[in-house]
Protein backbone atom coordinates (compact mmCIF):
# COMPACT_ATOMS: atom_id res chain seq x y z
CA UNK A 1 0.00 0.00 0.00
CA UNK A 2 2.60 2.55 1.05
CA UNK A 3 4.92 1.70 -1.82
CA UNK A 4 2.51 3.74 -3.97
CA UNK A 5 2.50 6.79 -1.68
CA UNK A 6 4.66 9.77 -2.55
CA UNK A 7 6.88 11.09 0.24
CA UNK A 8 8.93 14.31 0.02
CA UNK A 9 12.09 13.96 -2.05
CA UNK A 10 14.53 14.71 0.78
CA UNK A 11 12.70 12.23 3.03
CA UNK A 12 13.05 9.47 0.43
CA UNK A 13 16.77 10.18 0.01
CA UNK A 14 17.40 10.04 3.76
CA UNK A 15 15.50 6.78 4.27
CA UNK A 16 17.30 5.14 1.34
CA UNK A 17 20.60 6.28 2.83
CA UNK A 18 19.66 4.76 6.18
CA UNK A 19 18.71 1.34 4.89
CA UNK A 20 21.74 1.21 2.58
CA UNK A 21 23.76 -0.14 5.55
CA UNK A 22 21.27 -2.94 6.22
CA UNK A 23 20.91 -6.29 4.50
CA UNK A 24 19.58 -5.52 1.05
CA UNK A 25 17.15 -8.43 1.08
CA UNK A 26 15.06 -6.87 3.85
CA UNK A 27 16.24 -3.23 3.97
CA UNK A 28 13.22 -1.96 2.01
CA UNK A 29 11.03 -2.76 5.00
CA UNK A 30 12.43 0.26 6.81
CA UNK A 31 10.51 2.58 4.48
CA UNK A 32 7.27 0.69 5.09
CA UNK A 33 7.70 0.71 8.88
CA UNK A 34 8.40 4.45 8.96
CA UNK A 35 5.22 5.03 6.96
CA UNK A 36 3.29 2.82 9.36
CA UNK A 37 4.58 4.75 12.39
CA UNK A 38 3.61 8.07 10.80
CA UNK A 39 0.05 7.04 9.97
CA UNK A 40 -0.66 4.75 12.94
CA UNK A 41 -3.63 5.81 15.05
CA UNK A 42 -4.60 5.07 18.62
CA UNK A 43 -2.22 3.07 20.75
CA UNK A 44 1.09 2.86 18.89
CA UNK A 45 1.66 -0.87 19.09
CA UNK A 46 3.59 -2.88 16.51
CA UNK A 47 0.31 -4.23 15.14
CA UNK A 48 -1.00 -0.69 14.64
CA UNK A 49 2.15 0.03 12.60
CA UNK A 50 1.45 -3.02 10.44
CA UNK A 51 -2.22 -2.14 9.96
CA UNK A 52 -1.38 1.42 8.92
CA UNK A 53 1.31 0.16 6.54
CA UNK A 54 -0.91 -2.52 5.05
CA UNK A 55 1.51 -5.37 5.84
CA UNK A 56 -0.81 -7.60 7.87
CA UNK A 57 -0.11 -10.73 5.79
CA UNK A 58 3.68 -10.37 6.10
CA UNK A 59 3.75 -9.46 9.78
CA UNK A 60 6.21 -12.22 10.77
CA UNK A 61 8.93 -11.00 8.44
CA UNK A 62 8.48 -7.45 9.76
CA UNK A 63 8.68 -8.67 13.36
CA UNK A 64 12.02 -10.32 12.59
CA UNK A 65 13.18 -7.18 10.81
CA UNK A 66 12.52 -5.00 13.88
CA UNK A 67 14.57 -7.43 15.96
CA UNK A 68 17.44 -7.22 13.47
CA UNK A 69 17.30 -3.42 13.72
CA UNK A 70 17.94 -3.76 17.45
CA UNK A 71 21.29 -5.43 16.71
CA UNK A 72 22.46 -2.72 14.27
CA UNK A 73 21.49 0.47 16.05
CA UNK A 74 24.96 2.04 16.07
CA UNK A 75 25.41 1.56 12.31
CA UNK A 76 22.10 3.18 11.40
CA UNK A 77 22.56 5.93 14.01
CA UNK A 78 25.96 6.78 12.51
CA UNK A 79 24.44 7.29 9.07
CA UNK A 80 21.67 9.45 10.51
CA UNK A 81 24.25 11.45 12.45
CA UNK A 82 26.17 12.16 9.24
CA UNK A 83 22.94 13.35 7.59
CA UNK A 84 22.34 15.72 10.49
CA UNK A 85 25.90 17.06 10.37
CA UNK A 86 25.70 17.80 6.64
CA UNK A 87 22.37 19.60 7.07
CA UNK A 88 22.91 21.58 10.29
CA UNK A 89 26.58 21.55 11.33
CA UNK A 90 28.23 21.95 7.94
CA UNK A 91 29.75 25.34 8.96
CA UNK A 92 30.15 24.74 12.71
CA UNK A 93 33.11 23.09 14.41
CA UNK A 94 31.39 22.22 17.70
CA UNK A 95 28.60 19.65 18.16
CA UNK A 96 26.65 19.84 21.41
CA UNK A 97 24.99 16.64 22.62
CA UNK A 98 23.07 15.75 25.78
CA UNK A 99 22.92 12.48 27.74
CA UNK A 100 20.14 11.50 30.11
CA UNK A 101 18.05 8.50 31.10
CA UNK A 102 14.29 7.97 31.09
CA UNK A 103 12.00 4.98 31.71
CA UNK A 104 9.15 3.67 29.55
CA UNK A 105 6.30 1.81 31.22
CA UNK A 106 5.69 -1.82 30.24
CA UNK A 107 3.38 -4.61 31.37
CA UNK A 108 3.97 -8.33 31.75
CA UNK A 109 6.67 -10.30 33.52
CA UNK A 110 7.82 -11.96 30.27
CA UNK A 111 9.03 -8.72 28.68
CA UNK A 112 12.80 -9.17 28.42
CA UNK A 113 14.93 -6.48 30.05
CA UNK A 114 12.05 -4.95 32.01
CA UNK A 115 12.46 -4.23 35.69
CA UNK A 116 11.59 -1.84 38.50
CA UNK A 117 13.13 1.63 38.13
CA UNK A 118 12.75 4.96 39.83
CA UNK A 119 9.87 7.03 38.47
CA UNK A 120 11.09 10.58 37.70
CA UNK A 121 7.58 11.88 36.96
CA UNK A 122 5.13 12.46 39.77
CA UNK A 123 1.92 10.49 39.21
CA UNK A 124 -1.48 11.02 40.87
CA UNK A 125 -0.99 7.90 42.97
CA UNK A 126 2.45 9.08 44.12
CA UNK A 127 4.27 5.97 42.88
CA UNK A 128 8.02 6.32 43.31
CA UNK A 129 8.88 3.36 41.09
CA UNK A 130 7.83 2.17 37.66
CA UNK A 131 8.00 -1.22 35.93
CA UNK A 132 9.43 -1.12 32.43
CA UNK A 133 12.58 -0.32 30.48
CA UNK A 134 15.16 2.36 31.27
CA UNK A 135 16.94 4.03 28.35
CA UNK A 136 20.21 5.96 28.56
CA UNK A 137 19.94 8.21 25.52
CA UNK A 138 22.17 10.64 23.64
CA UNK A 139 20.65 13.47 21.60
CA UNK A 140 22.12 16.26 19.54
CA UNK A 141 21.10 19.69 20.84
CA UNK A 142 20.72 22.28 18.08
CA UNK A 143 19.47 25.86 18.04
CA UNK A 144 16.95 26.79 15.37
CA UNK A 145 16.80 30.39 14.17
CA UNK A 146 13.03 30.47 14.73
CA UNK A 147 12.16 27.66 17.14
CA UNK A 148 14.86 27.94 19.82
CA UNK A 149 16.50 24.67 20.94
CA UNK A 150 15.54 21.32 19.43
CA UNK A 151 16.74 17.87 20.44
CA UNK A 152 17.55 15.14 17.92
CA UNK A 153 17.82 11.66 19.52
CA UNK A 154 20.17 9.17 17.88
CA UNK A 155 21.22 6.28 20.10
CA UNK A 156 20.13 4.65 23.36
CA UNK A 157 21.24 1.84 25.65
CA UNK A 158 18.76 -0.26 27.61
CA UNK A 159 19.77 -0.41 31.26
CA UNK A 160 19.05 -3.82 32.78
CA UNK A 161 19.61 -4.36 36.48
CA UNK A 162 22.15 -6.95 37.54
CA UNK A 163 19.44 -9.10 39.15
CA UNK A 164 17.45 -9.06 35.88
CA UNK A 165 20.36 -10.05 33.62
CA UNK A 166 20.01 -13.69 34.64
CA UNK A 167 16.38 -13.70 33.44
CA UNK A 168 17.37 -13.06 29.83
CA UNK A 169 17.61 -16.09 27.51
CA UNK A 170 21.04 -17.48 26.73
CA UNK A 171 21.02 -16.25 23.12
CA UNK A 172 20.31 -12.70 24.27
CA UNK A 173 22.73 -12.75 27.19
CA UNK A 174 24.42 -9.39 27.65
CA UNK A 175 26.97 -8.26 30.19
CA UNK A 176 25.89 -5.97 32.98
CA UNK A 177 26.62 -2.27 32.55
CA UNK A 178 25.52 0.47 34.86
CA UNK A 179 24.24 3.78 33.53
CA UNK A 180 27.63 5.46 33.78
CA UNK A 181 29.27 2.75 31.68
CA UNK A 182 26.48 2.96 29.10
CA UNK A 183 26.84 6.74 28.97
CA UNK A 184 30.56 6.24 28.36
CA UNK A 185 29.76 3.92 25.44
CA UNK A 186 27.49 6.60 23.97
CA UNK A 187 30.26 9.20 24.29
CA UNK A 188 32.64 6.78 22.59
CA UNK A 189 30.26 6.39 19.64
CA UNK A 190 29.70 10.16 19.38
CA UNK A 191 33.43 10.90 19.70
CA UNK A 192 34.33 8.54 16.86
CA UNK A 193 31.62 10.02 14.65
CA UNK A 194 32.71 13.60 15.37
CA UNK A 195 36.41 12.90 14.82
CA UNK A 196 35.69 11.25 11.49
CA UNK A 197 33.76 14.35 10.41
CA UNK A 198 36.26 16.83 11.87
CA UNK A 199 33.97 18.16 14.61
CA UNK A 200 34.56 18.92 18.29
CA UNK A 201 32.27 17.09 20.71
CA UNK A 202 30.68 18.80 23.72
CA UNK A 203 28.52 16.78 26.14
CA UNK A 204 26.10 18.27 28.67
CA UNK A 205 24.56 16.12 31.43
CA UNK A 206 22.73 16.53 34.69
CA UNK A 207 24.31 16.07 38.11
CA UNK A 208 23.75 12.31 38.10
CA UNK A 209 26.69 11.74 35.74
CA UNK A 210 29.25 13.67 37.78
CA UNK A 211 31.22 10.54 38.60
CA UNK A 212 34.80 9.49 37.89
CA UNK A 213 33.71 6.39 35.96
CA UNK A 214 32.11 8.68 33.39
CA UNK A 215 34.15 11.90 33.52
CA UNK A 216 37.62 10.40 33.21
CA UNK A 217 36.97 8.14 30.17
CA UNK A 218 34.96 10.86 28.42
CA UNK A 219 37.74 13.37 29.01
CA UNK A 220 40.33 10.95 27.62
CA UNK A 221 38.26 10.61 24.44
CA UNK A 222 38.63 14.33 23.83
CA UNK A 223 35.05 15.30 24.69
CA UNK A 224 34.22 18.44 26.65
CA UNK A 225 31.88 17.64 29.55
CA UNK A 226 29.56 20.22 31.09
CA UNK A 227 27.57 19.20 34.14
CA UNK A 228 26.12 20.50 37.35
CA UNK A 229 28.05 20.35 40.63
CA UNK A 230 26.75 19.60 44.06
CA UNK A 231 26.99 22.48 46.51
CA UNK A 232 29.23 20.34 48.70
CA UNK A 233 31.48 19.16 45.84
CA UNK A 234 35.05 18.36 46.92
CA UNK A 235 37.03 20.98 45.00
CA UNK A 236 40.65 21.90 45.63
CA UNK A 237 42.82 24.80 44.62
CA UNK A 238 45.79 24.68 42.30
CA UNK A 239 48.85 22.99 43.78
CA UNK A 240 51.64 25.50 44.22
CA UNK A 241 55.19 24.37 43.41
CA UNK A 242 57.30 23.64 46.50
CA UNK A 243 60.96 24.67 46.39
CA UNK A 244 62.11 22.45 49.22
CA UNK A 245 60.95 18.84 49.51
CA UNK A 246 59.47 18.02 52.88
CA UNK A 247 59.12 14.64 54.50
CA UNK A 248 56.33 12.36 53.50
CA UNK A 249 54.35 11.93 50.32
CA UNK A 250 53.94 15.10 48.24
CA UNK A 251 50.48 16.63 48.07
CA UNK A 252 48.29 15.86 45.08
CA UNK A 253 45.73 18.59 45.62
CA UNK A 254 45.78 22.15 46.82
CA UNK A 255 43.75 23.78 49.55
CA UNK A 256 40.09 22.75 49.85
CA UNK A 257 37.63 25.08 48.12
CA UNK A 258 34.12 25.41 49.50
CA UNK A 259 31.57 26.58 46.95
CA UNK A 260 29.46 28.25 49.64
CA UNK A 261 32.40 30.45 50.62
CA UNK A 262 33.12 31.29 46.99
CA UNK A 263 29.49 32.26 46.44
CA UNK A 264 29.50 34.45 49.57
CA UNK A 265 32.56 36.43 48.46
CA UNK A 266 31.80 39.79 46.90
CA UNK A 267 34.84 39.83 44.65
CA UNK A 268 35.12 38.25 41.22
CA UNK A 269 31.51 38.59 40.03
CA UNK A 270 30.73 39.84 36.53
CA UNK A 271 27.68 40.01 34.28
CA UNK A 272 27.10 38.17 31.01
CA UNK A 273 24.29 38.32 28.47
CA UNK A 274 23.14 34.92 27.31
CA UNK A 275 20.18 33.37 25.47
CA UNK A 276 18.47 30.93 27.82
CA UNK A 277 15.33 29.01 26.88
CA UNK A 278 14.77 31.28 23.88
CA UNK A 279 15.08 34.56 25.81
CA UNK A 280 17.97 36.95 26.33
CA UNK A 281 18.93 37.33 29.98
CA UNK A 282 21.67 38.92 32.04
CA UNK A 283 23.29 36.69 34.64
CA UNK A 284 25.77 37.44 37.39
CA UNK A 285 28.49 34.79 37.43
CA UNK A 286 31.90 33.93 38.86
CA UNK A 287 34.49 31.66 37.24
CA UNK A 288 37.63 30.02 38.58
CA UNK A 289 39.82 26.97 38.01
CA UNK A 290 39.96 24.13 40.50
CA UNK A 291 41.11 20.56 40.86
CA UNK A 292 38.30 18.02 40.85
CA UNK A 293 39.26 14.46 41.62
CA UNK A 294 36.43 12.69 39.70
CA UNK A 295 37.48 14.57 36.56
CA UNK A 296 41.12 13.62 37.05
CA UNK A 297 42.58 17.14 37.04
CA UNK A 298 41.76 20.79 36.48
CA UNK A 299 38.24 21.90 35.65
CA UNK A 300 36.54 25.22 35.08
CA UNK A 301 33.92 26.05 37.71
CA UNK A 302 31.09 28.50 37.09
CA UNK A 303 28.85 29.88 39.86
CA UNK A 304 25.59 31.55 38.82
CA UNK A 305 23.75 33.83 41.22
CA UNK A 306 20.01 33.39 40.78
CA UNK A 307 18.94 35.52 43.77
CA UNK A 308 20.44 37.03 46.90
CA UNK A 309 20.92 33.72 48.70
CA UNK A 310 20.36 31.36 45.72
CA UNK A 311 23.18 30.12 43.50
CA UNK A 312 24.12 27.16 41.35
CA UNK A 313 27.47 25.70 40.33
CA UNK A 314 28.52 24.06 37.07
CA UNK A 315 31.68 22.39 35.85
CA UNK A 316 33.37 22.25 32.44
CA UNK A 317 36.40 20.16 31.53
CA UNK A 318 37.43 22.64 28.82
CA UNK A 319 39.50 25.33 30.55
CA UNK A 320 39.11 27.74 27.62
CA UNK A 321 35.29 27.70 27.65
CA UNK A 322 33.39 30.92 28.27
CA UNK A 323 30.60 31.59 30.72
CA UNK A 324 28.18 32.09 27.82
CA UNK A 325 28.98 28.68 26.36
CA UNK A 326 28.50 26.90 29.69
CA UNK A 327 25.23 28.62 30.57
CA UNK A 328 23.72 28.15 27.12
CA UNK A 329 24.73 24.49 27.05
CA UNK A 330 23.10 23.91 30.45
CA UNK A 331 19.87 25.55 29.32
CA UNK A 332 19.89 23.65 26.01
CA UNK A 333 20.03 20.37 27.93
CA UNK A 334 16.27 20.66 28.47
CA UNK A 335 15.82 19.70 24.81
CA UNK A 336 16.49 16.05 25.65
CA UNK A 337 13.74 16.20 28.28
CA UNK A 338 11.39 17.41 25.57
CA UNK A 339 12.60 14.51 23.41
CA UNK A 340 11.47 12.02 26.04
CA UNK A 341 8.06 13.69 26.29
CA UNK A 342 7.56 13.68 22.50
CA UNK A 343 8.74 10.09 22.14
CA UNK A 344 6.27 8.84 24.75
CA UNK A 345 3.26 11.03 23.98
CA UNK A 346 3.48 11.42 20.18
CA UNK A 347 5.56 8.53 18.85
CA UNK A 348 4.26 6.14 21.51
CA UNK A 349 7.63 4.83 22.70
CA UNK A 350 7.10 1.97 25.12
CA UNK A 351 3.66 1.07 23.76
CA UNK A 352 5.00 -1.50 21.31
CA UNK A 353 3.93 -4.89 22.63
CA UNK A 354 7.04 -6.95 21.95
CA UNK A 355 8.85 -9.25 24.37
CA UNK A 356 12.21 -9.95 22.77
CA UNK A 357 15.14 -7.86 24.02
CA UNK A 358 16.39 -6.78 20.59
CA UNK A 359 12.84 -6.20 19.33
CA UNK A 360 12.31 -3.72 22.17
CA UNK A 361 15.62 -2.03 21.36
CA UNK A 362 14.74 -1.86 17.67
CA UNK A 363 11.25 -0.46 18.30
CA UNK A 364 12.56 2.27 20.60
CA UNK A 365 15.23 3.32 18.08
CA UNK A 366 12.72 3.39 15.24
CA UNK A 367 10.69 5.89 17.27
CA UNK A 368 13.82 7.97 17.93
CA UNK A 369 14.99 7.97 14.32
CA UNK A 370 11.55 8.90 13.02
CA UNK A 371 11.43 11.81 15.46
CA UNK A 372 14.83 13.01 14.24
CA UNK A 373 13.87 12.62 10.58
CA UNK A 374 10.70 14.66 11.08
CA UNK A 375 12.68 17.46 12.75
CA UNK A 376 15.30 17.43 9.99
CA UNK A 377 12.57 17.51 7.32
CA UNK A 378 10.97 20.56 8.95
CA UNK A 379 14.29 22.29 9.69
CA UNK A 380 14.38 24.68 6.73
CA UNK A 381 10.67 25.50 6.67
CA UNK A 382 8.86 28.54 8.02
CA UNK A 383 6.45 28.37 10.93
CA UNK A 384 3.44 29.12 8.73
CA UNK A 385 4.40 26.29 6.37
CA UNK A 386 4.64 23.71 9.15
CA UNK A 387 1.82 24.81 11.44
CA UNK A 388 -1.46 26.40 10.32
CA UNK A 389 -3.44 27.82 13.26
CA UNK A 390 -6.01 29.68 11.20
CA UNK A 391 -8.75 27.37 12.47
CA UNK A 392 -7.66 28.06 16.10
CA UNK A 393 -7.90 31.85 16.60
CA UNK A 394 -7.73 31.40 20.38
CA UNK A 395 -4.25 29.89 20.10
CA UNK A 396 -0.99 31.86 20.12
CA UNK A 397 0.04 32.30 16.51
CA UNK A 398 3.64 33.08 17.50
CA UNK A 399 4.08 29.85 19.48
CA UNK A 400 6.62 27.59 17.88
CA UNK A 401 5.27 24.45 16.19
CA UNK A 402 5.37 21.34 18.30
CA UNK A 403 6.62 17.96 17.19
CA UNK A 404 3.00 16.87 16.75
CA UNK A 405 2.42 19.81 14.38
CA UNK A 406 5.40 18.74 12.26
CA UNK A 407 4.20 15.13 12.14
CA UNK A 408 0.74 16.27 11.11
CA UNK A 409 2.15 18.50 8.39
CA UNK A 410 4.24 15.60 7.08
CA UNK A 411 1.13 13.42 6.87
CA UNK A 412 -0.70 16.16 5.00
CA UNK A 413 2.22 16.58 2.62
CA UNK A 414 2.28 12.85 1.83
CA UNK A 415 -1.47 12.74 1.25
CA UNK A 416 -1.34 15.85 -0.91
CA UNK A 417 1.50 14.50 -3.05
CA UNK A 418 -0.17 11.13 -3.43
CA UNK A 419 -3.69 12.18 -4.34
CA UNK A 420 -3.63 15.79 -5.58
CA UNK A 421 -0.69 15.52 -7.98
CA UNK A 422 -2.61 12.91 -9.97
CA UNK A 423 -5.69 15.14 -10.38
CA UNK A 424 -6.29 16.86 -13.68
CA UNK A 425 -6.95 20.60 -13.71
CA UNK A 426 -10.55 20.41 -14.86
CA UNK A 427 -13.24 22.27 -12.94
CA UNK A 428 -14.94 19.09 -11.77
CA UNK A 429 -11.72 17.56 -10.47
CA UNK A 430 -10.80 20.76 -8.63
CA UNK A 431 -14.12 20.64 -6.80
CA UNK A 432 -13.53 17.02 -5.83
CA UNK A 433 -10.01 17.88 -4.70
CA UNK A 434 -11.27 20.66 -2.40
CA UNK A 435 -13.71 18.32 -0.73
CA UNK A 436 -11.09 15.63 -0.39
CA UNK A 437 -8.66 18.14 1.11
CA UNK A 438 -11.16 18.87 3.89
CA UNK A 439 -11.38 15.15 4.65
CA UNK A 440 -7.60 14.92 4.54
CA UNK A 441 -7.23 17.61 7.23
CA UNK A 442 -9.59 15.68 9.47
CA UNK A 443 -7.64 12.45 8.93
CA UNK A 444 -4.14 13.92 9.24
Amino acid sequence: MFNEWIFPNDWQIWVVTLYSVLHQRSAWRLTVIFAGIIFAKGRKTITSWFRAAGTVKQYKAFYYFIGSIGRKTEIVATVLFEIMISLIYSKDDKVLMAIDDSPTKRYGHKVQGAGIHRNPTTTPDGAKFIYGHLWVTISAVVRHKLWATIGLPFLAKMYVRAKDIAKLPTENLIGFQDKLQQATELVKWASKSCKRLGKELWIVTDGGFTKARFLKPAKQMGATIITRLRKDAALHGLLKPVKRRKRGRPRKYGKRIYLANKAAEKRGWFKVQVTLYGRKETKQVKMFKATYRPAGGLVLVLIVREAVDCWRAYMCTNLSATAEQILEAVSDRMAIEQNFADLKEIEGAGQQQVRNYYANVGAFHLNMWLSTLVELWAWGKNTSAVCDRSDSPWDDQFRRPSHADKCGHLRQEVLKRTFFETFCHSRKNRKIARQFYKLMKLAA
